[in-house]
């Protein structure tokens, strides 16, 4: 095996990226394993994934992983995803009006979980019923990440309790008083008679076709 020596440690660069590539293939079993049962495999899992016979080989493999920066490990020394567990490829913009040619180059990548939700301690995930916001997109059946705290705008989609029932609305005022408006026509603004409370914002919305 030969190994090509550039200037300003592009030697380093490219011996790092080869010892990357040896570990792909177990790159990508704990990647399909994690993105399929949400979760990392256990040492014993590790040893069925990789074909090794021994916790000793596994334990050295999670060593080199570590290393790399493909896997983590928590202070009880069980393995826990990186940011790339759940990345996938970003290839760029897509025309939503008149069609144009795509050249499709795997560049950058994107890390969905860190998209949709900024702060994961104050984040939670609520599935939608009903079609008064139909108007905005949202369908009965899409999630939408909400996100607790914070100071909710005039105009931002809402998780409320309003007289103590909950539900997702705009948030609008008027005459200095806060009030809930669907998007959809069908349905009536929503004054509050005693008690209106705002739980948390609307910050993203997910659907599967």
């Amino acid at each position: 095996m030969v190994f090509s020596y550039g200037q300003n440690g592009e030697h380093g660069i490219e011996l790092h990226a080869l010892i990357e590539s040896m570990y792909e293939d177990q790159r990508e079993k704990i990647q399909d394993f994690y993105q399929r049962y949400r979760r990392m495999p256990s040492y014993a899992e590790m040893m069925k994934l990789t074909g090794y016979r021994s916790k000793n080989a596994v334990h050295k493999l999670v060593a080199k992983l570590v290393d790399l920066g493909i896997v983590a490990q928590d202070e009880q020394g069980r393995l826990i995803p990186t940011r790339g567990m759940d990345e996938v490829p970003l290839l760029g913009l897509v025309e939503a009006g008149i069609p144009t040619s795509v050249d499709a180059e795997v560049g950058e990548t994107l890390d969905i979980n860190a998209y949709l939700v900024e702060d994961r301690t104050r984040s939670y995930v609520l599935e939608v019923k009903g079609d008064s916001m139909i108007d905005e997109g949202i369908k009965e059946g899409d999630l939408v990440v909400a996100k607790k705290g914070g100071e909710p705008r005039e105009g931002d989609i809402v998780i409320a309790e309003v007289d103590g029932g909950w539900t997702m609305k705009y948030l609008r005022k008027k005459n200095g008083k806060s009030y809930l408006e669907p998007a959809n026509k069908n349905y009536k603004p929503i004054y509050p008679k005693y008690d209106l409370k705002i739980a948390a914002i609307v910050k993203g919305v997910i659907r599967k076709y």
